[in-house]
């Protein structure tokens, strides 16, 4: 999950509707922009016409938005389950999902244009929408901002034997990384099993969808690293996949 300030647009039924997340008025009711796809898919080299991609993105919306959200009342009901799934008009953003929650808990799934262009079917557009769900229902942001504290506090007090506010600040900053990181392997593979029987609750084919790791590149088992082997993600799809 990555976090990070956009200009985003929320896609509304069947129809493409967009307007600003921050928008409060009517909504605008503006077709997204075919232009926005084509200038993605000149960053990423298309996988299917432009307009079947926004095709797809929507359908997908549609289908998995309410698969998702009654497996969260079920497994989360603490929780909003009302998920709000937007995208990135920035067509030179990073291929990237992500979710947050936005200030009055909504969790906000994100997709940025580039990935939509990047997507060859269906399947790999709901098990991307699936695992991004599946963070919010596993409470994975709020455990990851816990480890976070945790890991600033115990740098930060080992630090304060220095009596050097800037060391313990840093100490502090590089604390909270680890901590946010010492978990996110176990995240991300969390999310792709939950994910996993999202997509195939919603009739899709989720070791279809997970074919996408085989494209993008493999992080290895990197020191703090913040995602397992595709491989390993691969594996975990299969065995939930096979028992959907």
């Amino acid at each position: 999950m990555r976090l990070m300030p956009l200009f985003a647009f929320v896609l509304i039924s069947a129809c493409a509707v967009a307007r600003p997340v921050s928008d409060k008025g009517p909504i605008d009711k503006t077709p997204i922009p075919q232009e926005q796809i084509d200038a993605a898919q000149q960053v990423v080299p298309a996988r299917v016409p432009s307009r079947e991609a926004v095709r797809n993105f929507i359908s997908v919306i549609e289908t998995i938005e309410p698969v998702a959200e009654e497996v969260c009342r079920e497994q989360a009901p603490q929780l909003n389950c009302d998920f709000l799934i937007v995208y990135d008009a920035d067509p030179r953003a990073p291929m990237n999902a992500f979710q947050k929650v936005d200030e009055t808990g909504r969790p906000v799934v994100i997709f940025t244009l580039p990935l939509i262009a990047e997507a060859r079917n269906v399947d790999e557009l709901a098990f991307v929408l699936s695992h991004e769900a599946a963070h919010h229902i596993a409470g994975h942001l709020e455990r990851q901002q816990q480890a976070a504290i945790i890991g600033a506090t115990i740098f930060g007090n080992l630090a304060s034997l220095s009596n050097d506010p800037q060391a313990i600040a840093d100490a502090q900053e590089f604390g909270a990384a680890v901590g946010a990181r010492t978990y996110s392997k176990d995240f991300e593979l969390e999310a792709d099993a939950l994910g996993a029987r999202i997509a195939q609750m919603a009739g899709y084919d989720a070791l279809r969808g997970a074919e996408f790791f085989f494209r993008i590149p493999d992080p290895g088992n990197q020191f703090l690293g913040t995602h397992p082997q595709n491989a390993d993600r691969f594996r975990v799809v299969q065995e939930a996949a096979g028992g959907a």
